[in-house]
């Protein structure tokens, strides 16, 4: 189960990054696991769920609130910054990410009967996860991946410039929809069943590019097995460490990819300068 959520997310974040031309986006960083897990706690909290497909529930409603976030965030930040400036798109991410998280809190306090499965989507864990839960999310996560596969082509001339794209016979909106779908899709997935993590889906794309180029094809590839590799590490780490307590697994890939964040959004900056 880590290796297929560290997968999804990693892949979900390559394609993010490629799609605005900004290497701080990613599902993290633009709101989209913060929408994922508003919409997997609001089905627990309310009982909803699909009267022949119960267990599909909770992705479909991380896919749902997941995509909503990240279409409200590149509308909000289009209104603010006509340009989608880099750090404009990063910041309204952040802040409505920090919102969503408000109201996750805000609804462990009103129901404390659900406040601590609430609080594991919000921190990330996967000590509780189900063979069923790990049979819905495999073939998401490769179908996922092997769609954005197919779009790799499209992916490397997106990374010019939505003009470039256009002059070169691309339909932009169409696919820019449909990657987005995607991503929100994979990372839905992921947040409905082992919650909020961050990070993997930043780290991971980077760090594929350096060693193996900017193609998309090699990238998303090694970005499903670098990532899938690094949340089994991660997940590993939060069990044996302080055994046998369990950290989140979300607080390990914080740990880990915050300084990383740091590392690359100063970085581009000194490129810029």
């Amino acid at each position: 189960m880590a290796f297929f959520v560290g997968g999804a997310l990693s892949v979900s974040g390559l394609a993010m990054q490629a799609l605005l031309q900004n290497p701080l986006a990613s599902s993290y960083t633009m709101g989209v696991s913060s929408g994922a897990g508003l919409g997997a706690a609001l089905i627990l909290v309310t009982g909803i769920s699909l009267p022949v497909l119960k267990a599909l529930s909770l992705p479909l409603a991380g896919f749902i609130f997941g995509s909503l976030t990240v279409i409200f965030v590149l509308i909000l930040s289009k209104a603010i910054d006509g340009v989608l400036s880099n750090t404009t798109v990063i910041l309204i991410g952040m802040i409505i990410s920090l919102f969503v998280t408000g109201i996750l809190n805000l609804l462990s306090t009103l129901c404390p009967d659900h406040a601590k499965q609430i609080w594991m989507w919000m921190t990330g864990s996967l000590s509780s996860v189900t063979w069923l839960q790990a049979k819905i999310l495999m073939p998401v996560s490769v179908i996922g991946t092997i769609v954005i596969f197919c779009l790799a082509k499209h992916l490397d001339i997106m990374t010019f410039g939505d003009e470039q794209a256009k002059a070169m016979g691309i339909d932009v909106a169409r696919y820019k929809i449909l990657i987005i779908l995607i991503c929100s899709l994979l990372t839905g997935a992921s947040v409905a069943f082992a919650g909020v993590i961050g990070f993997v889906d930043l780290a991971a794309p980077h760090i594929v590019r350096k060693i193996f180029g900017p193609s998309h094809k090699a990238a998303t590839v090694m970005s499903f097995l670098y990532g899938g590799a690094f949340m089994a590490l991660a997940d590993l780490i939060s069990r044996t460490i302080l055994s046998p307590r369990e950290i989140p697994v979300g607080a390990v890939t914080a740990l880990i990819g915050a300084p990383f964040f740091a590392y690359v959004f100063f970085a581009s900056r000194r490129r810029k300068c």
